[in-house]
């Protein structure tokens, strides 16, 4: 019963959400309390929401000084030279823009940390993109999917937990995996490749002067049925209201030519902008990311020093820095927000016994004569399941049991650890990931428009690893 009432509880949320009846913060927060009483555990429906918040906390803070921190940087004009240098380099081509995205969200992730990836790369590209009137979503799947390939770093955390659920090395299961792994990140780069010549035919290639002149439209963004107006959301999808910064006569009518709004990403005269203080701002954020990297301190510590003393240095006055607070406030409220709206969904998900019995029902579902190719097995059911559950339930509450399985059968640990690798690139899109709604926050885009685009791109690199660790002879 829990495990039908737990399929159940993620696909009407998955549904509510992509098709836009409800928004993600309400769905994350109603959804799981309906299915508490429904399942007879109404009773402790606080208990569980407590302790997922409880859990979910330092993340949320993490978050909300981390906003604060890249959106004083991205006043003071910290990325402004990263954002004039790709925009010279790619020459205003949608396709060297769209390959830009995966290799710097790549990079980025090289800190393990999926928030500071996406926040560095949003603040980086989100004003090429808006400029060139090309689709967020491309940016987010993109980086998201990039972002899921360098998550199996060992100190990015999937590594880690499948070594000490099973009690292996994590270089042992790294290492070998690194071929396998680089195939998935070419995987990333020939789909921007592909998304890019996509944006390329729709919008044309222009030069630097003519980007930064082009004159500004409306188009009409799809709605997804008569819902909320999806802010951000690719064009084309339904009925709409008028939003800036899309192509017309590619995905939507044109309706009007009310100017854009201020390319504030390269705007040289904006009055946040530090420019005797870049050097010290780039020293920082490079302590703050290597600070990260070594474990000094937690990361939710580290950001909330940083922020305060970026505060205190770029915007030593008291009004300037209660301006600049106040203007990342709906960043932060919103991302916060969803955080702790999906501590309820994971609390209630986890205390109920839900995600024990979905896995056990899964893991009993796979037929005997399968157990030679447990590895394989894992492989695949990484996919959905680091997808409906955190990482922490499925390398310490499934994995352990997928191996003992695999053992039985003489199957190797380490191959069973390195399958369950596999489906890093779309977990980094679940519901359950704080850094997807960073990600989703930043780009202002709408979660359900993300996951849409996102879910079948991520689905096919996760089967791209998987494939290439068979054919090393890695899984």
């Amino acid at each position: 019963m829990l495990t039908v009432l737990g399929f159940a509880m993620i696909a009407t949320f998955l549904v509510l959400i992509m098709m836009k009846k409800m928004s993600p913060i309400a769905a994350l927060i109603l959804i799981p309390a309906l299915f508490c009483v429904a399942v007879g555990q109404g009773a402790q429906l606080g208990d569980y929401v407590i302790e997922g918040v409880g859990t979910l906390a330092p993340t949320a803070a993490m978050l909300m000084f981390a906003i604060v921190y890249f959106g004083v940087m991205i006043d003071v004009g910290l990325f402004d030279p990263i954002v004039r240098g790709i925009l010279r380099f790619c020459k205003a081509d949608p396709m060297r823009i769209v390959i830009g995205t995966a290799l710097l969200a790549a990079i980025v992730s090289l800190d393990g940390d999926g928030s500071t990836t996406f926040m560095i790369t949003v603040s980086a590209m989100y004003p090429l993109y808006k400029r060139l009137k090309m689709s967020l979503v491309v940016m987010t799947g993109v980086a998201a999917t990039a972002n899921g390939v360098m998550n199996t770093l060992p100190w990015g955390g999937p590594t880690a937990r499948a070594a000490t659920a099973l009690k292996l090395d994590a270089g042992d299961i790294f290492v070998p995996m690194i071929p396998a792994l680089a195939v998935g990140l070419l995987a990333v780069v020939l789909l921007a490749c592909v998304l890019g010549r996509r944006e390329r035919k729709r919008l044309g290639v222009l030069t630097l002067d003519e980007a930064c002149v082009r004159e500004p439209e409306t188009v009409l963004v799809g709605t997804g049925g008569g819902g909320t107006p999806a802010k951000g959301a690719p064009a084309g999808t339904g009925g709409g209201v008028p939003v800036k910064g899309a192509q017309p006569g590619a995905d939507g009518p044109e309706t009007s030519d009310e100017p854009d709004e201020e390319f504030k990403g390269l705007d040289p005269d904006r009055s946040t902008l530090r420019p005797g203080l870049y050097w010290f701002n780039a020293g920082l954020t490079v302590a703050l990311l290597a600070a990260m990297i070594l474990e000094l301190m937690p990361i939710p510590v580290l950001f909330l020093l940083g922020a305060a003393l970026a505060l205190t240095v770029n915007f030593p006055h008291m009004p300037d820095q209660r301006a600049r607070i106040a203007a990342h406030a709906d960043n932060v409220l919103n991302v916060s927000g969803m955080v702790f709206a999906a501590a309820v969904f994971t609390g209630v998900l986890t205390g109920t016994g839900m995600v024990d019995h979905m896995a056990d029902w899964l893991v009993g579902a796979i037929p005997d004569a399968m157990g030679p190719h447990m590895a394989l097995v894992t492989g695949l059911l990484s996919l959905p399941l680091t997808y409906f559950m955190s990482n922490d339930g499925f390398y310490f509450g499934v994995l352990p049991v997928l191996a003992e399985a695999g053992a039985a059968h003489g199957v190797s640990p380490l191959e069973i650890a390195r399958a369950s690798l596999v489906g890093q690139p779309l977990h980094m899109s679940s519901p359950l990931v704080p850094a997807v709604y960073v990600l989703v926050g930043m780009a202002k885009v709408e979660f359900g428009d993300h996951t849409r685009f996102t879910v079948k791109w991520a689905a096919l690199t996760s089967l791209v690893v998987l494939g290439a660790g068979i054919l090393f002879g890695i899984i």
